[in-house]
């Protein structure tokens, strides 16, 4: 288990929490290969009925840590052998309800793990992004797929192309989210939500689930999406993207096409 996730199994509920807070949560490859044990643990356990994410600090998630995403894209081999990926996998698979408690930042990863959650709770201040193409990256976690289904494909498609943010007021309305609430009303509103699921017949929830989603597509389409993602991630697009981020400067695409 990463130091920076932590998990604690109490009534069925099993709570991971992103415990990164200096650096704004952004996750590591480490902090993913934790992410998919527990997910994977939250499947196979009986004891688990629920699985909450939350976080410490003032952001859900800042993303990629940059840092580590630049190495990665220099390291060869497939992306779907990375622990990212195996996160991903775990969430398509995954037939136990999730819940996600949402305050400050959710960038990239940040949005895109809460369409694989079934009751989302965020923060009426709260942001959410998914800059991938500020980046020159390209969608992961099946959101080419999800986010249109969620909120309509113009919508997804200006979050994507433009990288703005939306606030916890508006992924309430575009349905994105269960409830937006003051910020620190998150965290007792989503354990409340998912106290309620685990005290529901685990069974009928799980078929439930089942019904709702077809996780062999889900899977097909992460795969999809690693191959644009990979191939973008070691493009000279990402390269200025990634040391105009570093620079602390925009990025300069007119010489690249």
């Amino acid at each position: 288990m990463s130091e920076h996730i932590r998990t604690q199994l109490d009534g069925g509920v099993l709570t991971v929490v992103f415990d990164r807070a200096d650096k704004k949560n952004a996750i590591t490859q480490a902090m993913y290969t934790a992410l998919a044990d527990a997910t994977e643990k939250a499947k196979a356990d009986d004891a688990v009925r629920v699985i909450l994410f939350r976080s410490e600090g003032d952001s859900f998630s800042a993303g990629n840590d940059i840092a580590d995403f630049i190495s990665l894209g220099q390291t060869p081999g497939d992306l779907v052998e990375m622990g990212v990926f195996r996160f991903l996998k775990a969430l398509a698979d995954l037939d136990k309800p999730a819940v996600a408690a949402v305050r400050g930042r959710a960038v990239g990863i940040g949005l895109t793990l809460l369409l694989h959650c079934d009751m989302v709770v965020v923060a009426e201040d709260a942001l959410l992004s998914v800059p991938f193409v500020n980046l020159a990256l390209a969608p992961e976690a099946a959101s080419s797929l999800l986010l249109g289904a969620n909120i309509g494909h113009q919508r997804a498609f200006e979050l994507f192309a433009l990288g703005e943010a939306i606030d916890g007021r508006t992924a309430l309305a575009w349905g994105l989210a269960n409830r937006a609430v003051p910020a620190d009303q998150v965290e007792a509103t989503a354990a409340d939500l998912a106290a309620k699921l685990a005290a529901r017949a685990p069974n009928s929830i799980r078929k439930t689930k089942a019904l709702m989603r077809n996780a062999e597509l889900l899977w097909t389409v992460m795969q999809r999406e690693a191959k644009a993602f990979g191939s973008q991630m070691r493009s000279p697009e990402a390269m200025e993207a990634f040391m105009a981020f570093s620079q602390k400067r925009a990025p300069d695409f007119s010489k690249l096409g």
